[in-house]
């Protein structure tokens, strides 16, 4: 393994998800103290927070808004200090899941029809049908998520994913089995389908012991898993991700693959998807956690060159 670190780890932060993203960065903390490097713990709650001063690479497990729409990409960027992950542009881009969308279409990647909305009086859209999934643009994959099975449903749901943020993606609902694929070091791992008890992935069964079933890898014909990946892949390109992230994706009946989002800093806990898809390829927790870091440093050294 490579020298012993200095390694802070962000983790906590101000945003919806802060729950989520202290359990991931204890998982991160715990797994790198374990390969002997000294860790540090910051939560940045306020804005004022203060690097220790010996950090050789900062280790960002943060979930959210101001961890993963690019604000704290851009000030460590400030501080010249590297960090795990995508850089402040692709971060920005790829939480708001409207730019993700636009990218995606000028890539050639397919996702669902769309259409955004600012406003609660908005009339139910033109040219769509029930079902409609409703989603607040800037905030983690299952903050103010809303299902539209009824027209009369649209004014609640719109009024609930409005609390969230200013603006509203509102898409047609795919059908067909829910995966996800984590991305490493710009290849695909194994694809990871989900399958909810309730049928819908929301925060619920994300975070419900025993309210989801996981398999890894995902039991598809050969020629589907790599159309899966490859979109997958293209996503993550199309916003400009690097190192690593994780690709939502729907296969519909026929098998072919529609891209959902891309987040650019997922879960890190021991059962989180990314690890699960990393362990399948023969990498366990610690090791991905290391090899996040090296990621890290080696572009940060090949840019100091």
């Amino acid at each position: 393994m490579s020298r012993k670190l200095n390694i802070t780890v962000m983790l906590g932060g101000p945003s919806a998800e802060r729950e989520v993203s202290l359990r991931s960065g204890e998982a991160v903390v715990s797994a790198l103290r374990s390969l002997g490097h000294v860790v540090h713990e910051l939560d940045p709650r306020t804005p004022d927070w203060i690097l220790p001063s010996a950090t050789d690479v900062v280790f960002l497990a943060l979930h959210g808004t101001y961890g993963e729409d690019g604000t704290i990409q851009k000030r460590l960027d400030e501080l010249a200090v590297p960090y795990t992950g995508c850089d402040a542009e692709a971060s920005r881009i790829a939480f708001d899941k409207v730019l993700t969308k636009q990218s995606c279409i000028q890539a050639g990647v397919p996702t669902p029809k769309f259409v955004t909305v600012h406003s609660a009086a908005e009339p139910f859209p033109e040219n769509f049908s029930v079902p409609l999934v409703v989603k607040p643009s800037r905030q983690g994959s299952s903050v103010g998520l809303q299902f539209v099975e009824r027209v009369e449903d649209w004014p609640s749901a719109l009024a609930v994913a409005l609390k969230f943020d200013s603006e509203v993606l509102v898409e047609e609902k795919i059908f067909g089995r829910e995966t996800t694929v984590g991305i490493l070091d710009g290849k695909p791992l194994p694809v990871v389908e989900v399958r909810p008890d309730n049928g819908v992935y929301d925060a619920h069964s994300k975070y419900t012991p025993g309210a989801t079933e996981y398999f890894c890898p995902a039991d598809f014909e050969v020629g589907t898993t790599k159309r899966i990946q490859e979109a997958a892949l293209a996503a993550f390109q199309s916003v400009g991700g690097r190192d690593y992230a994780r690709v939502d994706v729907m296969v519909c009946m026929d098998g072919s693959p529609v891209v959902l989002e891309v987040n650019t800093l997922p879960g890190m806990t021991e059962t989180s998807l990314l690890p699960k898809a990393a362990a399948a390829a023969g990498m366990n927790f610690a090791e991905l956690c290391q090899r996040m870091v090296d990621l890290a440093l080696k572009r940060n050294a090949a840019s100091a060159s």
